[in-house]
């Protein structure tokens, strides 16, 4: 059960203090029926079986959609399907297919599209060389249509994979969604400009009657904080996600409303497991020990953060497991003891490659190495630019530390996914037979209480194995022009226009 649909999506844009506004126009885009999106990552991906980037998925989660949505509450509903029924032993998922949907370029959703759809994001399509087109949902052994309904049936039984089936679907055939994406959602994609902006319209042909309320929303590349502010003040920008408590604090309130919520987001310091001396469990409990989570958050996010333990956010619920908390409390002796346990009394020299464009894992990295040094670690902080990041640590894996920020679906099993050891999110490397053991069965239990036990072994394991620093799930601060009103702060990256609405000038 490797690479389900989206095994990692990237907070690359926790990016809040990450960068900022650079080259934002006066006043563009706020007048009339129009709204203006601040995003702090250059957008790189627009086809949904292919995006790994949050950045990305922020965009064209109002551009495509798929058989079921979550919502600003972090529920999954039925979307471009009215309702599912699944076979006894979770191995067949039935789909009934809304009617009336319209895709952007006119033509109408049926089965045929869905069937399409899926077999493209589970790599059971080929290209003419003979490879796979994607592999996102690769549990999928085949998809087709029954009686105007959609049947995918599974190599095994899954009681998790529900909240995948959030994968865009799109025309039956269509192949261009990277240069002209085409969807359902509220939004239909018009131009992208490379460093400057991404402009979504109106989707007259919406299947929810009278959404989207705005005729066109801007997503303004921006890359530096101080000149975003500004220009957020000066009402040039309507909608600034991922600021600090005290960048919010900054702005005129008259003009701007605060609003906030957990983000889901997992920041972490992460450890290459495959390199020396990071291979050795009593050097990454020490790195551990090491690091005071609050004041990581202090520095970072103005104590807007909660401070995490081990891989799951405790927005998870019942899921996270409470028992962790606290596991590395700071302790620089004991954090002394294990280096010399471990041959290294006289600590040794690491590099942390981070991405450039975020200021908060940039920030982090250098509390990071503050505290590092404190126990004889020097870490060297390398930064480079996102294009880089992608390729060289998380594709290829070539670094021995990072700091950066997961998120995933509202879904346990997607969080924790990427730590098996064939996932191909698996960027850190880590591999422990139980954990895979653990994550395979999971899938096949029904009950709920088993199926959370079951999750609560794999943090556990996890933490024990020290395999990164966890640090936080930043709390998400957004700032929303008064002139606006509908915008909900979701408990994942997600930039949902579609019930925003001009209310004032």
């Amino acid at each position: 059960m490797k690479n389900l649909i989206k095994s990692i999506v990237i907070a690359s844009a926790v990016a809040l203090t990450l960068s900022g506004f650079a080259g934002c126009s006066k006043k563009t885009g706020t007048a009339n029926n129009n709204a203006v999106v601040g995003i702090t990552q250059e957008p790189g991906i627009f086809d949904p079986h292919t995006v790994v980037a949050a950045g990305d998925e922020e965009i064209i989660f109002n551009v495509y959609e798929g058989l079921y949505k979550y919502d600003s509450k972090g529920d999954l509903n039925p979307c471009l399907a009215t309702d599912v029924a699944i076979s006894d032993d979770a191995s067949v998922y039935t789909f009934t297919i809304r009617e009336g949907v319209k895709f952007h370029d006119g033509s109408d959703l049926d089965a045929a599209d869905v069937v399409y759809s899926l077999k493209r994001a589970a790599g059971l399509l080929e290209n003419q060389d003979g490879t796979a087109l994607v592999q996102e949902l690769d549990p999928i052994k085949d998809v087709k249509a029954v009686d105007g309904k959609v049947e995918v049936t599974l190599e095994s039984g899954n009681t998790e994979l529900l909240s995948y089936f959030t994968t865009g679907i799109i025309p039956e055939g269509y192949d261009n969604c990277q240069a002209a994406p085409v969807g359902t959602g509220p939004f239909k994609f018009e131009s992208y400009n490379p460093g400057q902006s991404v402009i979504l319209v109106k989707n007259e042909n919406y299947w929810q009657k009278g959404l989207p309320y705005l005729d066109k929303v801007t997503f303004k590349v921006c890359a530096d904080m101080d000149a975003g502010l500004t220009e957020l003040a000066a009402g040039s920008i309507d909608i600034f996600p991922y600021l600090t408590t005290d960048r919010a604090n900054q702005l005129d309130k008259s003009k701007y409303n605060i609003l906030s919520n957990g983000s889901n987001m997992v920041q972490i310091f992460a450890l290459n497991n495959s390199v020396e001396p990071l291979n050795n469990l009593k050097v990454r409990q020490a790195i551990n020990y090491a690091v005071s989570r609050k004041d990581v958050i202090s520095v970072t996010m103005d104590g807007a953060g909660v401070e995490l333990t081990t891989a799951m956010s405790p927005a998870m619920g019942s899921y996270y497991d409470k028992s962790l908390d606290g596991t590395f409390a700071q302790d620089v002796e004991k954090a002394k003891a294990l280096l010399a346990e471990a041959g290294y009394e006289n600590g040794f020299n690491i590099t942390c490659t981070v991405p450039s464009s975020y200021l908060i894992h940039v920030n982090t990295a250098v509390e990071l190495a503050s505290e590092l040094k404190a126990v004889g670690i020097n870490m060297e902080i390398k930064q480079v630019d996102w294009a880089t990041w992608l390729d060289k640590v998380y594709t290829n894996r070539q670094y021995e530390t990072t700091v950066i920020a997961l998120t995933s679906s509202y879904a346990p099993y997607d969080v924790l996914d990427r730590y098996q050891s064939a996932s191909s999110g698996n960027f850190i490397n880590y591999k422990n037979d139980k954990v895979d053991e653990l994550m395979a069965k999971i899938p096949t239990i029904a009950d709920t209480k088993e199926k959370t036990e079951l999750y609560h072994q794999v943090l556990k394991l996890l933490t024990d194995d020290a395999c990164s620093v966890y640090l936080q799930d930043p709390t998400t601060i957004t700032a929303v022009s008064t002139r606006l009103e509908g915008y909900n702060v979701y408990p994942m990256y997600v930039q949902d226009m579609s019930q925003v609405k001009v209310t004032g000038n």
